[in-house]
């Protein structure tokens, strides 16, 4: 297992790489260019910049989240090469700064979704919160004037510029069903697949968050059946899944310990955090303390553990912790706490197989 964190760029984030430099055995960013619309080719001298960034703070840029997939592409549109042949170029380009792994989601309008990004918590620490309630029966607008208000970081997923044109985006999803959906995906993933082989780049769908559809949306990448269905459209090592813990785990019905195994040559990057579910559907991001939520994170490092995982891995969403100002679920607090939880985890099984193979 190979440790990331993930980083928003230079005025973007309020954690520093002196400051990820420091959380032990934390070997490089999972970055992005935020600023470059989904769609656009991404600049060579963005890129290089981020590099000599990573480069001086002594860490590697191998994993990108996200090179994100224009509209046009999900909607199936005519458009959509133009995007797609975009996609090639970057990935081209970000192969030759030594990117090995690139995430993305094939969401349609939103991407992760919550009612609340600082609901307080028993301890008094606040995380990000999803009422189920709440979402059946609030606009969609007014929705995304709360997540945007008050914040001077992008919030991924939630851009104002993409976010202004929401009735001109249901308007074109009107008609659009899941088998819609699974059309376009193939489509993409049979013309970007082959190129991603070629600069030794594994492209890593990340599952849709919360993993049910929303506003009358489709959504594709939910559970386990999917999930084999996705990775079967292209049967390559290059077309594979972001596991992702939290938001495959907001359905309890989600066996994320069998995934890991089922699809362990499947999986290059991985999503590990924890979420306390409630009966009535609500979900709330807890500690990464298996104990602290409804997610079995010891079994699922095990998992990683005794198949072997080399992939890279990331603490997802932390809490807000010590009144610290942040991006929210994107503290430096947590997250490192968490990655210090998970290294003991991944210890203890290391050294559990260690004295078995001594016994042997």
């Amino acid at each position: 297992m190979k440790m990331v964190f993930r980083w928003f760029g230079e005025g973007n984030d309020t954690v520093s790489l002196d400051q990820i430099r420091q959380i032990p055995g934390v070997e490089g960013i999972v970055w992005s260019l935020h600023d470059v619309p989904a769609g656009d080719e991404w600049p060579m001298d963005k890129i290089m910049e981020v590099k000599a960034q990573a480069d001086k703070a002594g860490l590697h840029l191998k994993v990108v989240e996200s090179v994100n997939v224009h509209e046009d592409i999900k909607l199936g549109l005519p458009s959509r090469d133009l995007y797609i042949d975009n996609y090639k170029k970057t990935i081209a380009k970000l192969a030759q700064v030594g990117v090995k792994v690139i995430c993305y989601n094939f969401m349609p309008v939103f991407d992760w979704l919550r009612t609340d990004l600082h609901k307080e918590l028993e301890d008094g620490s606040t995380a990000l919160f999803y009422e189920k309630g709440r979402i059946d029966n609030i606009d969609p607008y007014e929705l995304v004037k709360q997540i945007n208000e008050n914040s001077s970081l992008t919030m991924p997923g939630w851009e104002p510029e993409r976010l202004q044109h929401l009735t001109k985006l249901f308007d074109a999803y009107q008609g659009v069903t899941e088998e819609h959906l699974w059309e376009n995906l193939a489509y993409f993933l049979k013309e970007i697949v082959p190129v991603a082989a070629e600069h030794d780049i594994k492209i890593a769908i990340h599952p849709d968050d919360p993993p049910w559809p929303i506003f009358g949306l489709p959504r594709i990448i939910t559970s386990r059946d999917n999930i084999r269905k996705m990775l079967a459209i292209v049967e390559s090592p290059y077309n594979g899944v972001t596991l992702c813990s939290g938001s495959l785990g907001a359905n309890p019905n989600n066996d994320i310990v069998a995934m890991i195994h089922e699809f362990k040559d499947r999986i290059p990057f991985a999503h590990i955090r924890n979420v306390r579910v409630y009966d009535n559907g609500d979900f709330i991001e807890t500690s990464h303390r298996t104990q602290d939520g409804s997610v079995d994170i010891t079994g699922i490092v095990q998992a990683y553990h005794d198949t072997g995982f080399e992939g890279f891995a990331r603490p997802d969403h932390g809490r807000h912790l010590w009144g610290e100002k942040c991006r929210p679920g994107y503290g430096l607090y947590d997250r490192a706490l968490g990655i210090m939880y998970l290294w003991g985890l991944w210890d203890a099984f290391s050294r559990q197989a260690e004295r078995k193979e001594a016994r042997a």
